[in-house]
């Protein structure tokens, strides 16, 4: 399946009319788990991105070329549709056209760009700030230029909601959505109230970030123009746990043979061992079997 396939598959996502919930991937193989377990499509986080490299919290540490390489390993792995969130395109407007034309060639499904002052500035005192909405509109409008893969799905990214309130909010999603741009992401809200007057003032699909519980209704953000619906990073900090606790059972003395791991045939599967075990017979004339 070739990166414009994955990408009409996608977009055949903000074509329909109900609200699908992606799995957070990050490398090869949960990109697999995902596709193993039925999910339509992944999200590649920045926050997750720098974890997974760096070892780093979400503070705008990671590089372009970073991210990227990570973006390929994991997009390479399976036909999955995988959306980027590429943080404030690693810079200004020129700067933003270099993040869509690496992301567009690693295999990325989709991605978005957002309008958040980063990297916070002096004296910021851990508080985020927007770019001037002037700015934030020339950065939507070189990423869409940057685009030579006219199905790679680019979408307007702001917090404004949180940031600035409800009103700048509707302004900069109505200016954004002029630019050209396939899609808004929406970040920080909080109440109905404010996701209706963002909906009624766009009319392009529409992502949504985490929010509290009551407004995760599947039914309710699909009749508003949501298409995707991120609920965070749960799945990759709950592997987090796995592993530090067996890491601690083990350093603890507990024998391995006790330590709870995944089922033989899950891993198989999941590494395509069958897949490598043909390859073998066909190309190294046997089975060379496989080195722990």
């Amino acid at each position: 399946m070739t990166w414009t396939d994955r990408r009409e598959k996608f977009r055949a996502i903000l074509a329909g009319s109900r609200c699908v919930f992606p799995a957070t991937v990050f490398d090869p193989l949960s990109a697999r788990m995902a596709v193993d377990l039925g999910f339509e499509a992944g999200v590649f986080a920045g926050s997750v991105a720098s974890l997974v490299v760096l070892g780093a919290p979400d503070i705008v540490l990671l590089t372009l070329s970073e991210f990227v390489e990570q973006a390929h390993r994991t997009t390479r792995a399976v036909s999955l549709p995988i959306v980027a969130d590429a943080d404030h395109g690693y810079g200004n407007a020129l700067n933003v056209m270099r993040t869509v034309e690496e992301l567009e060639a690693a295999g990325i499904s989709a991605l978005s760009i957002e309008d958040t002052l980063l990297p916070m500035p002096y004296g910021a005192q851990g508080k985020s700030k927007l770019i001037p909405l002037e700015e934030g509109v020339g950065k939507m409008r070189a990423a869409v230029a940057a685009r030579r893969d006219k199905s790679l799905a680019i979408f307007a990214r702001t917090s404004a909601l949180a940031d600035t309130g409800t009103e700048d909010a509707v302004k900069r999603f109505s200016a954004y959505a002029k630019t050209g741009v396939d899609g808004i992401f929406v970040i920080g809200a909080k109440t109905r109230e404010q996701i209706d007057a963002v909906a009624a003032a766009v009319k392009l699909p529409m992502i949504l970030g985490p929010v509290p519980p009551g407004l995760a209704d599947a039914d309710y953000l699909s009749q508003k123009g949501f298409r995707l619906h991120i609920l965070g990073h749960a799945a990759f900090f709950a592997g987090l746990k796995g592993f530090y606790e067996a890491l601690k059972a083990i350093r603890a003395g507990t024998p391995v043979k006790d330590i709870p791991v995944p089922p033989h045939d899950l891993i198989q599967r999941l590494t395509r061992a069958e897949e490598y075990r043909r390859q073998t017979h066909d190309f190294l004339g046997g089975d060379q079997g496989h080195r722990d």
